[in-house]
């Protein structure tokens, strides 16, 4: 505690008198230090007790879910596909959960997409970097305000993601609201690969592998047809649009296969000798 005293002149009224005096002022200071948590902010403790942060939650959530399957098979598994299809179906399912945020939260994207271009305007890669180390609170994992935060930043690379009219927002938030049962029922004949049909699981798999391999196939075509990509760097592109959506081109094929498989044979075979 610093303990301050200081004299000045002032004027002390009453109902019967009025003097002129000097008062004396004590002023208590709390220095704000880490040896006294109890007097810290909670939403300042919060920050600084989270433990993850936007992409380390990310690869948890992924680590997981995959794991998770994969400790519940009891078969031998053909691995290269199996663990391509587990890993993508739960990707999917993430980006399908941020996908329904950007259609709730649109208009919030589109005022946080107005700061982010006055703050990262000519160095996106900082923003992308800024949002993807980006400190998460327990409350705050659920919290769709937060995750919306990953299409205002993307809307940097391309705007039209802060268009509700746009290809893009619609293909999007469509892909978010239709493809989580379908990645969870694959998920499912994965691990218990005798419980369900073949014949649906296949062809509710072709469906739902063409959508979206289809949406971003005219999305990477759209996107250089407007000529998104002047004025980026090349290797921030090939991350951050390149690669980000060739993940949903070149694993739903590996979909598709599986799902041709299951309709050939009439089984589960393709995952594996169950």
């Amino acid at each position: 505690e610093v303990v301050e005293k200081k004299k000045k002149n002032c004027s002390i009224s009453s109902s019967s008198s009025k003097r002129d005096g000097v008062c004396e002022i004590i002023v208590i200071t709390q220095a704000a230090t880490t040896s006294h948590p109890k007097h810290t902010h909670p939403q300042q403790l919060n920050k600084t007790m989270a433990l993850l942060n936007i992409g380390s939650a990310m690869v948890l959530f992924i680590a997981l879910t995959t794991g998770g399957c994969l400790h519940h098979l009891h078969y031998t598994i053909n691995t290269p596909l199996v663990l391509s299809l587990l890993f993508f179906n739960n990707l999917n399912i993430l980006i399908a959960l941020c996908e329904i945020c950007l259609g709730l939260h649109i208009l919030r994207i589109k005022d946080d997409y107005a700061k982010l271009l006055t703050k990262y305007k000519g160095n996106e890669f900082g923003a992308a970097v800024a949002f993807l180390t980006k400190p998460l609170g327990v409350t705050e994992l659920l919290d769709g305000e937060v995750w919306s935060g990953m299409w205002s930043t993307y809307a940097l690379y391309d705007p039209s993601y802060q268009n509700h009219e746009s290809f893009g927002f619609f293909i999007d938030f469509g892909n978010g609201m239709s493809t989580i049962p379908p990645s969870i029922l694959i998920n499912l004949a994965i691990v218990y690969p005798t419980k369900l049909s073949p014949l649906i699981v296949g062809c509710v798999g072709i469906a739902m592998y063409w959508q979206v391999m289809y949406g971003t196939i005219i999305y990477l075509l759209s996107f250089c047809f407007n000529r998104r990509y002047e004025g980026r760097g090349f290797w921030e592109l090939t991350l951050f649009v390149g690669f980000s959506n060739l993940l949903w081109f070149f694993f739903p094929i590996v979909g598709i296969y599986a799902s041709y498989c299951m309709l050939r044979d009439g089984n589960m075979s393709v995952f594996g000798q169950v």
